[in-house]
């Protein structure tokens, strides 16, 4: 696990895409895992700044999103399709099939969870997945619980969760109760992960991600069993880490 401190959230994402830029200047065919949330869309931006620049392309990426909402339509302003399409792929080289996210309006929630898994192992799973980190330590949708979920499956989406995301929707109780997210195990498979984080509300959980045990009551724990995981953060959200003594690169 490699640890990269930036002095701000401005820092984090210049880091960030810099490292996906390398993957795809690496193996232009890549598989990205991608995520949503307000974390990413720094690193999203500054991505799409570059692919405009001619640096690197997408037309040969495919792309894995960890997880969607329930209920919501695709063209809905809350799906994380909509998301990714407004934030990153309307603003690229991407080729639209290529991209996919949980379809979150299946009537068959759990045909689509095992659908979907079929298809990122068909991929041979992300080159590189990035991922956010929620203030209780959950990476996709996957929240705190008794044991890990290795598939793809349907959470209930715990009171913190919905109350960190109530500010996306008109009302907290517009905000779906449930969503269908990659798994850890789906996770776990990716050749490389990238951990970003931003902020001193992020501080407890990153601590626990990488100081703490290895535990489902912090799902982003798992990762420290990872073989090759990039952690970028700020200062703020390294503030807890730092003060354990843990060795971070400048």
């Amino acid at each position: 696990m490699r640890i990269y401190q930036e002095s701000d959230y401005q820092e984090m994402s210049r880091r960030a895409a810099g490292i996906i830029a390398a993957e795809l200047v690496r193996k232009p065919e890549c598989v990205l895992g991608l995520a949503t949330g307000s974390t990413p869309v720094g690193t999203y931006k500054l991505l799409v700044e570059g692919n405009r620049r001619g640096d690197f392309s997408f037309k040969k990426v495919t792309t894995v999103n960890l997880d969607e909402y329930k209920g919501l339509a695709p063209d809905h302003e809350q799906s994380y399709r909509f998301f990714m399409q407004d934030n990153l792929f309307n603003s690229i080289d991407v080729v639209p099939e290529r991209t996919n996210v949980p379809d979150g309006l299946a009537q068959n929630a759990e045909a689509e969870c095992a659908r979907y898994d079929a298809l990122v192992e068909s991929l041979g799973y992300a080159d590189l997945q990035l991922l956010g980190l929620g203030r209780n330590g959950h990476i996709g949708f996957n929240e705190p619980g008794e044991s890990f979920v290795k598939p793809t499956h349907v959470v209930d989406l715990t009171e913190s969760t919905i109350e960190a995301n109530a500010r996306f929707f008109a009302s907290p109780d517009e905000v779906p109760r449930q969503a269908l997210t990659m798994g850890v195990g789906v996770i776990m498979a990716a050749r490389r992960v990238l951990l970003i984080a931003s902020g001193e509300d992020k501080s407890e959980a990153l601590y626990q991600a990488v100081c703490g045990p290895i535990t489902p009551q912090c799902p982003a724990s798992i990762l420290q069993l990872h073989r090759d995981v990039v952690i970028v953060a700020d200062t703020a959200a390294l503030e807890k880490v730092a003060a354990a003594g843990v060795s971070v690169c400048g």
